[in-house]
């Protein structure tokens, strides 16, 4: 239903103080502002607390309502102001209200939210004090798999979206720049990648963006959970765009930790796909688990990754490089800004040998038009450069990868 509610709280109020804790004048007050909007009264209930209490009421609108609570003791109150515009926009009318009351009390401080009841507002939290919304138009699916709950909506701003435990993963409109940045710097500065390996990417994306290159021979997919190619599968086909039925494509529903410390092959590039490290995803971001992916590299190979939001997280994205530089000889961190996640992110380049920054940008240019590599969106030799051109703040936070150093390979638990 088509609405407006405004709920506020108004803090250290300086106003007219009785209004705090006379409830006949309080009521007063709300059926002359109430009337005064345009807005139609059917009844009310106000009680005052005894012994100086506070006061708390209610009006009973055609439209909805108006409550107030008082706080005298803490000099502070609280809105909660609802109107539906069924038959017209009571939006102004309300707003009129609130402002009324916020003249009234004079409060110091005021914390109000404005929320459009007819319009699913999905919030990701990018830490305790910064996030970001994405109006949901229509909930295509959602259910809790053996490991997360998976949610598939339809967004005005970017098409069909995949959220995985209240985080958004993919999207249709978008998703070319996380995966063409997340595959072409590694797959082009490779002079001929044969074999490579996905940690995760069971949307498809990265798969797609790597067979694009033809000297790929064969590309393996572990995906954990195997709902997540199932949603994808019916729902991303502009995001994968066929790839799980391509025949260089090896799917494999597996754990992606075991699997690399098990596996024998060695790949010329490893792509971890991988959710935020949260729980049990955080031992993917563990400098074991990065050293089975070096021991899996072919010669010349290198692995690619995320490591988190500077901004919002920038203590993360400092773990992360400095557990990558305690493990491989060549980690180049670079940037991007992906729109679906709603802030600049990290990402980064590790090897033994293969450097992204000594390959020119007109011989990547080369190499993507001898390959081949066309429906590209974002990436081109230009915007290589361009992404390992760090700002100051993350140099700072990735300083441990620009230090000259020897990491010996050694032996992990679990390796042959």
């Amino acid at each position: 239903m088509d609405g407006l509610h405004i709920v506020a709280n108004l803090y250290r109020c300086r106003g007219d103080a009785r209004y705090l804790t006379d409830a006949d004048a309080l009521r007063r007050f709300c059926f002359d502002t109430i009337g005064d909007s345009g807005l139609a009264i059917l009844g009310d209930l106000f009680h005052q607390f005894p012994g100086g209490g506070g006061v708390t009421g209610c009006v009973v609108l055609a439209e909805s309502h108006v409550a107030v609570h008082t706080w005298p003791e803490l000099e502070g109150v609280t809105l909660d102001v609802y109107v539906c515009n069924y038959t017209r926009d009571n939006s102004a009318r309300a707003r009129t209200v609130v402002d009324e009351f916020v003249a009234l009390f004079a409060p110091e401080d005021v914390v109000r939210h404005d929320v459009p009841r007819d319009r699913q507002h999905m919030y990701e939290h990018l830490n305790g004090d910064f996030g970001f919304f994405i109006r949901s138009s229509k909930l295509l699916g959602a259910r809790k798999t053996r490991f997360q709950e998976l949610e598939v909506h339809e967004s005005p701003q970017f098409g069909k979206l995949f959220r995985l435990d209240g985080c958004f993963m993919t999207s249709e409109k978008e998703e070319f720049v996380y995966h063409e940045c997340m595959i072409h710097p590694a797959a082009t500065a490779h002079p001929a990648p044969k074999k490579a390996l996905i940690i995760g990417g069971g949307d498809g994306g990265a798969a797609e963006e790597l067979l694009k290159h033809p000297s790929v021979e064969r590309v393996t997919l572990v995906e954990l959970d195997g709902e997540v190619i199932e949603t994808a599968k019916r729902h991303f086909g502009a995001v994968h765009r066929g790839v799980f039925d391509h025949p260089r494509l090896e799917l494999i529903v597996d754990d992606g930790m075991k699997f690399l410390a098990e596996t024998a092959e060695r790949f010329d590039l490893i792509v971890l796909d991988l959710p935020d490290p949260i729980g049990p995803a955080s031992a993917l971001y563990e400098e074991p688990f990065f050293r089975h992916c070096r021991r899996a590299l072919a010669s010349g190979g290198a692995v690619t990754l995320h490591i988190g939001p500077p901004w919002s997280k920038p203590e993360r994205v400092r773990q992360h490089a400095e557990r990558l530089a305690n493990v491989f000889p060549i980690v180049r961190p670079f940037t991007v800004y992906v729109p679906l996640y709603g802030t600049l992110y990290a990402m980064a380049v590790c090897s033994d040998a293969l450097d992204p920054l000594t390959v020119t940008a007109a011989e990547l240019d080369k190499r993507l038009a001898k390959r081949g590599v066309g429906e590209r969106s974002y990436y081109n030799g230009a915007v290589h450069h361009a992404l390992f051109a760090l700002p100051n703040f993350v140099r700072e936070l990735t300083a441990a990868t620009e230090r000259p150093r020897i990491v010996p390979r050694g032996r992990v638990a679990g390796s042959k």
